[in-house]
This record gives C-alpha cells, sequence and structure tokens, in this order.
C-alpha cells in the first residue's frame, strides 16, 4: 500500500476524500438537525440535471452540476419554507425533472462516451487537480461560513420560529444551509455517487449525534469519523480492487451496524 501512495491519482484520492469527509460532517450534522435527508436526497439527484448539461455543452462536470444543485436548492428552499405540507411532492418533482434533463441531455450530446456509472457510484480515483482545488474552495468558505454565523444556523436548525423572534433572517439561513448542502452534494458524488452520498452524510452523524451533546460536537466528530472510515474505504477499494463509494459505504454501514449493537449491550447492562 505504501507504494501506492507515489501515485499522483492516489494522492488526489485522500486528499479529496479528507476533504469530502470533513464537509460531509459539517453538512451532514445540519441536514439531520434539519430533518431534511430526503430534501438532500431531492438536491443530490437532481444535480444529475447539471451533469447531463455539462457534458452537453461540454462545460466541466463540477461546475454544471453545481450550478443545477444551487438553482434545485434555492427553488426547494423557496417552495418548503412557507409550504412544508407539500415538501414530499416537491422535492419528488424535482427530483423527477433533474434526472429527465440530465438523461435527455446525455442522450442528445453527439459522440457521447462518458461512463456515467462513475458519477452514479462514484469514481474518487479519477479525482483532477482542478477538482482538488474546487473541494478545498468550498471546504473553506462553508468553515467559514458556519463559524461566522453558527448562533444564527443553531438558532434556525433547532427552532425557525425562535429564530424569528430573535430577529435572525430565517429565510436567508435556511436557503443558505441548502445551497451549502447542494455544493457538498456535488463534490461528495465524485467519491460515493449521487446514489450513496446520502448514506455518507448521514451514517458518521448518526454515530456523533449519540456521542455529542451540540451541533459543533457532532460536526466534529462526524467529520473524524467519516473522515477515518473513508480512507479505510480506499485501503480496502485499493487492496481488492472494489468500487471506492461501495467499499466507503459499506464500511460506514458495518460499523453503525456494530455502534447500534454495542449501544444496545450497554443499555441492557445499565439496566
Amino acid at each position: 500500500m505504501l507504494e501506492a501512495l507515489s501515485y499522483s491519482f492516489i494522492q488526489h484520492a485522500i486528499i479529496a476524500g479528507i476533504i469530502v469527509s470533513l464537509l460531509s460532517g459539517i453538512i451532514g450534522s445540519l441536514i439531520v438537525v434539519n430533518r431534511m435527508v430526503f430534501l438532500a436526497g431531492g438536491i443530490a439527484h437532481t444535480s444529475y440535471g447539471g451533469i447531463g448539461m455539462a457534458i452537453y455543452f461540454g462545460l466541466p462536470i463540477f461546475l454544471g452540476a453545481s450550478i443545477f444543485a444551487v438553482v434545485a436548492a434555492t427553488i426547494i428552499a423557496l417552495l418548503t419554507l412557507t409550504n412544508k405540507s407539500r415538501i414530499d411532492t416537491i422535492i419528488g418533482l424535482i427530483w423527477a425533472v433533474g434526472m429527465a434533463i440530465g438523461i435527455l441531455f446525455v442522450d442528445i450530446t453527439p459522440g457521447y462516451q462518458i461512463n456515467l456509472m462513475s458519477y452514479l457510484f462514484g469514481s474518487i480515483l479519477i479525482v483532477s487537480t482542478m477538482d482538488i482545488y474546487y473541494m478545498i474552495l468550498l471546504f473553506i468558505v462553508v468553515l467559514f461560513i458556519v463559524i461566522k454565523y453558527y448562533r444564527e444556523i443553531l438558532a434556525v436548525s433547532y427552532d425557525m420560529e425562535y429564530a424569528s423572534i430573535r430577529g435572525i433572517n430565517v429565510k436567508l439561513f435556511y436557503t443558505l444551509i441548502l445551497i451549502l448542502s447542494a455544493l457538498s452534494i456535488v463534490v461528495a458524488i465524485k467519491v460515493v455517487g449521487l446514489i450513496l452520498v446520502i448514506a455518507m452524510l448521514t451514517i458518521p452523524v448518526y454515530i456523533a449525534e449519540k456521542l455529542s451533546q451540540s451541533l459543533l460536537g457532532m460536526m466534529m466528530i462526524s467529520g473524524i469519523i467519516s473522515t477515518i472510515l473513508t480512507l479505510i474505504g480506499l485501503i480496502i477499494s485499493y487492496m481488492y480492487n472494489i468500487s471506492s463509494g461501495a467499499s466507503v459505504i459499506l464500511l460506514d454501514a458495518m460499523v453503525l451496524i456494530l455502534f447500534i449493537v454495542y449501544q444496545q449491550i450497554k443499555n441492557r447492562i445499565a439496566k
């Protein structure tokens, strides 16, 4: 395994895995406490429309997917903030439309030869230098916003009515949370694919939620857990020549099951 570190694509994969894992810890915590896991899933699949359009117009995949995901997140935020009773219908509609647009543009792209499986299930081993720069920039932006506006984000995440009474612009911060989630989901797609991205955003957070007593603690613990599991998943995928995205998610799931079993045993002993 040590000799593999001399290859640039392995170095890129490790850097990307660490950045995306830390992002997942921060954004995944916000997604869970705001109870919008399904909503994040809708954004993830909607971003496929941006992938299809980027392929058709010859644009960078990250750029197309990011723009499309941000637009979708903004629309969802505007529609769900005041009408949450219809949230499932709205998300399902945007989900389906985004996927349909992506498929349509891929079908009409002349001479199309790109393998879409890498976007469905991830392909961290083909992360480019420009992808790394984009991930680093996004991580810095997310970290800056979360630190600067932590109290506002905390208030909006747990109690919108209280936040509104305190004079916090709920609409702005709710939309901001969704936009940051959309951008983070797009980079996570590179690691585990859009089908598995929600598992990466939620499994470490579930464990961290049981081990922490604050949103900040949840972000930090889930980021550490996600980073460790992602790196181990990459090692396993390299050793056995299997999909990196699937390796990471299955490892996450196994650790989650062991953690739940441990909690059950611990509770029974305590009783």
